[in-house]
């Protein structure tokens, strides 16, 4: 198989032909159809994220066709389509048990491998690492079972492809998260990918206003496309100033969609009383928050983490899927580019950019 490897974290992917050993027990092998082009593989790639294994194929969202399965393996079947999740599930943890599977103690975060600990990729009899369980930037790849969600054979793969991480993110950390009822107030810090999505969550919820808050002007545009009602470009302008302009008294719900410190003490400070601060994007390593507390307690105000947008995949994404089949999720007008596999790095250095609403590597 044919993949866009990362052997040192701030050098450029290269194109390898590498092994890949047939499916294990509980396993399935998936020919790629397209993989989004996500930030958390570039701050892995970029040397934000520290201790990174290497060599290691990225891609965390991606969506393609059952090819092979190993033995034992439930619930799929050969030339199924299926949406590939990041999140492997036990099905019988404390935190599967109780309806949050995104949170399941089994995974093993960053540590590049399959959730029995060990790789399917090799170059020259060297083991390569997965990234996300998933390692979706290849021709083809194994995955655990429950990283491999059949869907409706009706969805687009490519379209698919993104409901794997920035649609269920960004759609899920407002109707699952942050449970926003209609007519609250929200204000998205950071309308790339996953923020996009977050702007649609709210318009799909009912939200207003819904306040799209980013440094670069195409981009408030394209949330605005998708269901935001305001924008506010931080380049030229206080957004909190802003956010309470718009409200009045502060936002009911902010969201930060980008790794940045900075974005997230605006976020706080943005909230009206009893607001709840949303944290999505994960900074760089070792980045800590200063806070003052006060106004946390006297205005019970709520600071709280969003991982995979409380993800119950097996649940979410076919209704996801389901959404945009009855013309509800808007996700065509996500993509802004497609690439080959070989344009990797190119991508890379748009989304850096900020050139780029989704990215979409298709095979």
């Amino acid at each position: 198989m044919r993949a866009s490897v990362l052997f040192e974290q701030g050098k450029p992917l290269q194109v390898e032909e590498l092994d890949l050993e047939a499916p294990r027990a509980g396993e399935a092998l998936v020919r790629m159809a397209a993989s989004g082009v996500c930030h958390s593989c570039l701050h892995a790639a970029d040397g934000s994220w520290a201790g990174v294994p290497v060599p290691i194929v990225l891609g965390d969202e991606g969506a393609g066709v059952v090819e092979a399965l190993g033995p034992g393996t439930q619930g799929l079947e050969v030339g199924d389509h299926v949406i590939l999740s990041w999140a492997p599930t036990c099905g019988r943890c404390h935190f599967c048990v109780i309806g949050r599977p995104n949170l399941c103690e089994r995974r093993q975060p960053g540590r590049g491998v399959l959730p029995d600990g060990t790789t399917r990729m090799s170059l020259r009899g060297n083991r390569v690492y997965h990234y996300g369980h998933v390692a979706t930037y290849a021709s083809r790849t194994v995955v655990a079972e429950s990283c491999a969600i059949a869907i409706d054979k009706r969805m687009p793969l490519d379209r698919a492809a993104l409901i794997g991480c920035s649609v269920m993110t960004g759609v899920g950390a407002v109707i699952n998260t942050a449970a926003v009822p209609a007519g609250a107030s929200m204000a998205v810090f950071g309308v790339g990918g996953v923020g996009l999505n977050v702007v649609q969550g709210g318009a799909m919820v009912a939200a207003h206003p819904v306040i799209a808050v980013d440094l670069k002007a195409a981009r408030i545009e394209h949330a605005r496309a998708l269901g935001a009602t305001h924008g506010v470009d931080a380049s030229r302008e206080d957004p909190v100033a802003a956010i309470r302009a718009i409200t009045g008294r502060g936002v009911d719900y902010a969201f930060v969609a980008v790794g940045d410190t900075r974005a997230v003490s605006q976020a706080y400070d943005a909230l009206g009383p009893a607001g709840t601060c949303v944290i999505i994007g994960v900074p760089a390593t070792g980045a800590t928050l200063p806070l003052d507390v006060r106004p946390l307690v006297t205005g019970e105000r709520v600071i709280r983490g969003c991982s995979y947008g409380g993800a119950r995949t097996r649940e979410d994404l076919p209704r996801l899927v389901s959404l945009y089949l009855a013309g509800r999720l808007k996700i065509d007008e996500l993509i802004t580019h497609r690439y080959g596999l070989d344009e990797a790095n190119e991508a890379f250095r748009a989304l850096a950019a900020g050139e780029l609403g989704r990215g979409l590597i298709v095979f």
